[in-house]
C-alpha cells in the first residue's frame, strides 16, 4: 500500500461502500468506520482514509495500490466491473513504466483515478 492517503469525497459511506468491494481482492478491508471518517488497512504497513469533501471544486487523484501478483490486479478490476465503475484501462502492461508494469485503472464514485499495480513477473 502507501503510508497513508485521505480522500475527500461527497459521500463517505458510498465511497466506503465502493472502496471496501474494489479493494477486497489486495487484501484491504475497512477497519475504522466511526463517524464522518472510514479507514482501511491491509497486509502492508499504510492506511487509506475518506472523509467528507471541504470544497465542490476537489480535482482528481490518482491512487496506485500495489498488488501482490497480477491475479489481485485482475481481481480489482472485476470487482470495479461488477459495481458499474467506469473503466480506464483494463489489466495489461505498460511497457512504458516498466517491463513488468502490469496495471489496472477505474474511476471511484467522485472521480478519482484508482489503480492497482504488480511489478513482478507473472
Amino acid at each position: 500500500m502507501f503510508d497513508h492517503v485521505t480522500l475527500q469525497v461527497a459521500d463517505v459511506r458510498a465511497s466506503a461502500e465502493f472502496y471496501e468491494t474494489i479493494l477486497a481482492p489486495l487484501g484491504i478491508a475497512l477497519v475504522v468506520d466511526e463517524g464522518p471518517v472510514a479507514g482501511f488497512f491491509g497486509p502492508e504497513p499504510g492506511g487509506f482514509w475518506l472523509c467528507p469533501a471541504k470544497r465542490d471544486q476537489d480535482r482528481e487523484l490518482h491512487l496506485a495500490f500495489r498488488a501482490a501478483n497480477r491475479e489481485q490486479v485482475r481481481a480489482l478490476h472485476q470487482a470495479a466491473v461488477n459495481v458499474g465503475a467506469e473503466i480506464l484501462h483494463e489489466p495489461r502492461i505498460f511497457p512504458e513504466y516498466d517491463p513488468f508494469y502490469f496495471g489496472a485503472f477505474v474511476r471511484d464514485l467522485d472521480g478519482h483515478n484508482i489503480e492497482a499495480v504488480c511489478t513482478q513477473p507473472e
